[in-house]
C-alpha cells in the first residue's frame, strides 16, 4: 500500500494505525533527515499510542554496511523491540535499503514502513521490496526481498530538498518512461515540478509502473524485472568508481542510461536520434550525460564483474 499526497505526516498516527497493530517501533533515519523530521514523526506516532525509538546513522552510502545494520539491531534489542514491533525507514534510498534489510532480518522478519524523503525514493527505491547493504566489492551484494507493508509519500517533505537532490529522482522517472510509458516520456518534456498536483500524479504513475513490473517477476528470476535495471549496471559501476561521493545515485543512473543507449546503437540498432532525445530529456532536469575527462573509467569496468544482476 502506497499513500501519496500532501500533509500526510500530520496524519501519520492515523495512517500507520490502519495498517500496524504492534505498538513498539524503531524510526531509522540519517544525520541529515533527523533534524528535519524525526521529532515530528516520533510525536505523531506517540500521540496515536505508539512507542517509537529514533535511531540515527551517518548520512551517505557508506553507512550501508553489515556492521551498521548489526549496530541498529543491537539498539532495537536493547530497547526491547520484539516480533510484534515494526521498523520505519525515514529518509532516502540509503535509509530505505538498510531499514528494510534490518526489518527483514530482525527476529527473522518484522514489518517495514517507508516514509521516503526524496523524490527518487518515492518513485523507485521504496517500491519492490529490494533491501540490502554494500560490500567493498559492490552495491547491495548482501540483501533480502522484504516488501514494505506501507509507503507514505508526503510530497511536502520534498520542499526541503536541494535542487540537485530533487532532480536526481528524474533519472528513475525517465528510466520508467523509456521502458514502459512513451506518453510519460512526452509529458516530461514540458513537465513543471512546481505544480503540486501534477507532481503527485507523476509519483503515482511511477509507482504503478514499477509495481506492475515487479508483480510479474517478484523474485527477479524470469528477466521481466530486469527492465528496471536499465542504466543501473554501468550506473552502479560509476558510483563505486567515484567512491560513492562523486555522483548521486540518480546522476550515476543518468550516465548509465546514456551508456546503455550507446551500447544499444552498436548492438541492437537503436536509432541515434532516439538516443539524442533521451540525452536531451536527462539534461532538461540538469542530470549529467558525460563523465568528467579524468574520471577513472577503468574502475567502472572493474566494477561490472561484481554486478549482481547478471
Amino acid at each position: 500500500m502506497a499513500l501519496v499526497g500532501s500533509g500526510l505526516l500530520k496524519q501519520l498516527g492515523a495512517c500507520v494505525g490502519k495498517y500496524r497493530r504492534g505498538k513498539t517501533c524503531s524510526i531509522i533515519c540519517d544525520s541529515k533527515v533527523a533534524p528535519l523530521f524525526a521529532k515530528r514523526v516520533k510525536r505523531g506516532l506517540t500521540s496515536a499510542g505508539f512507542q517509537p525509538i529514533v535511531i540515527t546513522i551517518p548520512a551517505g552510502e557508506k553507512s550501508k554496511t553489515l556492521a551498521q545494520a548489526g549496530a541498529i539491531c543491537d539498539q532495537m534489542i536493547a530497547a526491547g523491540l520484539d516480533r510484534q514491533s515494526f521498523v520505519i525507514g525515514l529518509g532516502g534510498g540509503v535509509i530505505g535499503d538498510i531499514s528494510g534489510f534490518v526489518a527483514a532480518i530482525y527476529h527473522r522478519g518484522i514489518p517495514h514502513v517507508q516514509i521516503p524523503t526524496t523524490l527518487l525514493a518515492m518513485v523507485d527505491s521504496s517500491i519492490g521490496g529490494k533491501t540490502g547493504v554494500n560490500t567493498r566489492d559492490g552495491k547491495n551484494l548482501i540483501g533480502a526481498l522484504h516488501h514494505p507493508s506501507l509507503v507514505i509519500d508526503d510530497v511536502d517533505v520534498l520542499k526541503t530538498l536541494p535542487r540537485r537532490e530533487f532532480n536526481q529522482g528524474f533519472a528513475e522517472i525517465i528510466k520508467h518512461a523509456i521502458i514502459a510509458d512513451a506518453k510519460m516520456f512526452g509529458t516530461l518534456q514540458s513537465f513543471k515540478a512546481s505544480e503540486a498536483l501534477a507532481l503527485q500524479q507523476l509519483i503515482r504513475r511511477n509507482i504503478e509502473i514499477k509495481a506492475a513490473i515487479v508483480a510479474k517477476d517478484e523474485q527477479d528470476r524470469t528477466g521481466e524485472r530486469a527492465l528496471l535495471n536499465f542504466g543501473h549496471t554501468v550506473g552502479h559501476g560509476i558510483e563505486r568508481a567515484g567512491g560513492y561521493q562523486k555522483f548521486l545515485h540518480g546522476e550515476a543512473v543518468s550516465l548509465g542510461i546514456v551508456a546503455a543507449c550507446a551500447i544499444s546503437i552498436k548492438r541492437a540498432g537503436l536509432p541515434p536520434d532516439q538516443r539524442d532525445k533521451v540525452v536531451d530529456l536527462l539534461q532538461r532536469f540538469e542530470l549529467p550525460t558525460r563523465l568528467p575527462p579524468k574520471f577513472p573509467r577503468k574502475k567502472i569496468i572493474d566494477a561490472l564483474k561484481f554486478d549482481k544482476k547478471f
